[in-house]
């Protein structure tokens, strides 16, 4: 017995098969690592980019919307804001889940009336579950005093001109990863602005109600959740 034993081990040591085999149970748990590594990696860039595109979207729609009259200035609806909020969760899809893993604040940057270019926040609206406010200001803010640059990460501020107004989107995101520590490299937080400027004439005054006695929900800063939004 201790004979075939001694002959079957040294067969394996001339064997280089076995080599192998032990060389790729050395190298399998870094070949793995790397591996899912790289799917987590490809999976945030992927990620980073559809929520920068509906940052980009819901700016885009929000520049656009209102009701169009050749007589007057266009006027916008608490539920044009909710439409373009819930189509943004649509775009979205169930992968991402925007609103329950994220926040979405859209601001009417404007010139306070009166003024040449004192830039303010005149209204916000926000929806999604995470905590967080805008990083680059309040409604009312710049209102009472002309010392507000605008909206967007200091150096590069953008500014509405007098008489039109520039829509600002920031989103905060939460991201999900598919196989989590220790294959990702940071706290998770995607950030992303967007900012399109009103194409046409926009009656800049207030958000209107298309039925007073039966309003619309208004996407509240101070509520945390998805839409209200009265057709679904």
């Amino acid at each position: 017995m201790m004979r075939t034993l001694a002959r079957l081990t040294r067969r394996l040591s001339r064997s280089p098969s076995g080599v192998a085999m032990t060389e790729f149970a050395l190298a399998f748990p870094f070949i793995l690592g790397v591996g899912l590594m790289g799917v987590e990696v490809a999976n945030r860039v992927l990620v980073q980019m559809k929520v920068s595109q509906l940052a980009n979207q819901i700016a885009d729609n929000a520049s656009r919307i209102g009701e169009q009259d050749v007589l007057e200035d266009r006027r916008i609806f608490e539920s044009d804001i909710n439409d373009l909020f819930y189509g943004a969760e649509l775009q979205g899809g169930n992968a991402l889940d925007l609103y329950a893993n994220g926040r979405v604040i859209l601001s009417s940057l404007e010139v306070v009336p009166g003024t040449e270019d004192q830039q303010y926040i005149h209204w916000q609206r926000c929806v999604g579950a995470k905590s967080h406010t805008s990083s680059y200001g309040l409604a009312g803010d710049g209102e009472s005093s002309d010392d507000f640059p605008g909206m967007g990460p200091t150096g590069q501020e953008v500014i509405a001109f007098a008489g039109g107004a520039v829509m600002f989107v920031e989103v905060s995101y939460d991201y999900q990863p598919i196989i989590g520590e220790p294959f990702t490299f940071d706290d998770g937080t995607i950030s992303v602005v967007a900012s399109y400027t009103v194409r046409a004439d926009r009656d800049l005054s207030q958000i209107y109600q298309r039925d007073t006695v039966n309003p619309d929900p208004v996407a509240d800063c101070a509520t945390y959740g998805g839409v209200n939004y009265a057709g679904r």
